[in-house]
């Protein structure tokens, strides 16, 4: 085996860097380093080449409650130009495809339903590989099943609890860029997440309109269910009541 050169290694532990944020979303120094278990001072200078070319983008770390004393952490996101080196390649055929379908349609609003009725059927055929998985979760891992089944497929997904329910994430959007031309992909997706999970979900925020992380809401069931709205709606004003999100309702990622 030839020794690995120091350049070549710096590029290696720079990609590990970038491959941290898209899994697990937009992250602090302090995050990365313990991930990575590298020192703070060298995932910093990582950043720094990682920022000049364009890969990843600094951020103010949003805070919740009490502003404690000093300035917050800073967060560092992936770029569009960040994201285009994993899995992006097709992207510009997609949105060629979903182009024509619109106008073959007539354009306007009928071109608009088309659109719809195919990420439905494409989403509905990508949700039968993930039924088994879900079905056969127990009720209170069912959401953590489902983020599994995606990230086999390239989502990056994780399940976390959240005020009176849970928030799936998805830190990669293999389509982000088709769904940006076209928000009828993410509202199919957001459509096939309440039917696998049997409840209505709200989505967030989404890398299509420029959050760092797509997030959807799932409430909890039971006698709570009434109260969801109500209780969400105090935690966080971005959530609207509606149950099928759109390109309107996708607000900034909680961070």
């Amino acid at each position: 085996m030839p020794a690995v050169t120091a350049p070549e290694e710096q590029h290696g532990t720079r990609n590990r860097v970038a491959r941290s944020i898209l899994d697990h979303g937009p992250s602090t120094a302090a995050e990365l380093a313990l991930r990575l278990e590298l020192t703070q001072a060298a995932v910093r200078r990582h950043l720094d080449t990682l920022v000049a070319d364009g890969v990843v983008e600094p951020r103010e770390k949003r805070v919740y409650g009490a502003r404690r004393r000093g300035r917050p952490a800073k967060m560092f996101a992936l770029t569009d130009c960040g994201r285009d080196a994993f899995d992006q390649a097709y992207d510009d055929l997609a949105v060629d495809a979903l182009r024509w379908i619109e106008q073959s349609a007539g354009g306007g609003e009928k071109g608009r339903a088309a659109v719809a009725a195919f990420a439905r059927a494409r989403l509905a055929a990508q949700a039968e590989g993930y039924r088994g998985a879900v079905e056969s979760a127990a009720p209170g891992r069912r959401t953590e099943a489902l983020a599994g089944a995606l990230s086999a497929d390239g989502y990056a997904a994780t399940a976390r609890s959240a005020p009176v329910g849970e928030q799936l994430c998805q830190h990669h959007c293999p389509v982000a860029h088709a769904a940006e031309r076209y928000p009828q992909l993410c509202e199919a997706e957001t459509e096939v997440f309440s039917q696998l999970l049997g409840t209505h979900v709200q989505r967030l925020a989404t890398i299509a309109h420029g959050d760092g992380v797509c997030t959807t809401f799932i409430p909890k069931t039971g006698h709570q269910a009434g109260q969801t709205d109500t209780a969400v709606e105090k935690t966080d004003h971005r959530i609207t009541k509606t149950t099928t999100a759109s390109a309107s309702t996708a607000g900034r990622n909680p961070e």
